[in-house]
């Protein structure tokens, strides 16, 4: 099976990148995440990369403490330890990674820069996506091969 990289992910889905500064409220990075349809944003600060915000962040932080999203700010709940990939990144190595760190989102940097976010769909997706062309190929030979 052909497991493509990170980079070949970012090519296919792009390079964009869902963000929030630390100082806004958890209801702007709630609203956000519902807008863009995607389950965490970054948070960046003077143009570097400072933490991550999930949905999960939102529930364990936030409602089961019973605070108000209005009230607390995404610095407060955000996470800083943060695990990064480069495009050359494998997609099995990035899954692994995140499995070892119960995490669903890694940014992707090239060169010091931030270059995109991948998520654990994107990366379940690209592997779906090898298997069917894999799939594919072998039932070409089998179809084209003299009995």
């Amino acid at each position: 099976m052909f497991i493509e990289s990170i980079g070949s992910v970012l090519r296919h889905k792009g390079h964009q990148i869902c963000s929030i500064a630390p100082g806004a409220t958890v209801y702007d990075a709630v609203a956000l995440m519902a807008a863009k349809s995607v389950s965490a944003v970054l948070v960046i600060s003077e143009g570097a990369l400072v933490g991550i915000v999930s949905a999960r962040d939102y529930g364990s932080k936030v409602i089961l403490k019973g605070k108000s999203s209005n009230d607390v700010r995404v610095q407060e709940i955000m996470t800083t330890s943060l695990v990064t990939v480069t495009p050359a990144t494998s997609v099995l190595d990035a899954m692994a990674l995140m499995t070892r760190h119960h995490i669903r989102h890694l940014p992707v940097f090239e060169h010091g820069k931030l270059d995109g976010v991948v998520s654990m769909a994107d990366l379940v997706s690209e592997i779906i996506s090898g298997q069917a062309f894999a799939i594919d190929q072998l039932e070409k030979y089998i179809g084209h091969t003299p009995i």
